[in-house]
């Protein structure tokens, strides 16, 4: 059993910066990656950053490649999005997972190999 709490959501500006967190629990906690998922309204879930748990490796998406960072913090279990120089097109709720098992290499960008999400924070970028 794994859960996972997002925060640090909000409105801001075209240009801001934001981060997010993203706090893991269970007994315990184990996983292979961490990814950050997000879905605006009338939008299919699409996939943001994913990085490797024991390794480190990091994975985006094109849309938000240099402007957008995942790390983790593996002592408290904490892993975060930092959102810079953010665009009304990044407006969405915003989604950690996990992916406890390895599956493949490319298995972090489907978010269907994840087996655990939060309730997500909606992250809100004016013009």
């Amino acid at each position: 059993q794994v859960q996972l709490v997002e925060s640090g959501g909000g409105l801001v500006q075209a240009g801001a910066s934001l981060r997010l967190s993203c706090v893991a629990s269970g007994r315990p906690f184990s996983t292979y990656a961490m990814g950050w998922f997000r879905q605006a309204p009338g939008k299919e879930r699409e996939f943001v950053a994913a990085i490797r748990w024991s390794g480190g490796r990091t994975f985006y998406a094109d849309s938000v490649k240099g402007r957008l960072t995942i790390s983790r913090d593996m002592a408290t279990n904490m892993v975060y999005l930092q959102m810079d120089s953010l665009k009304p097109e990044d407006t969405a709720g915003y989604y950690c997972a996990a992916q406890i098992v390895y599956y493949s290499d490319l298995a972090v960008y489907d978010p269907l190999k994840y087996d655990y999400w939060g309730q997500g924070t909606q992250v809100t970028v004016s013009s």
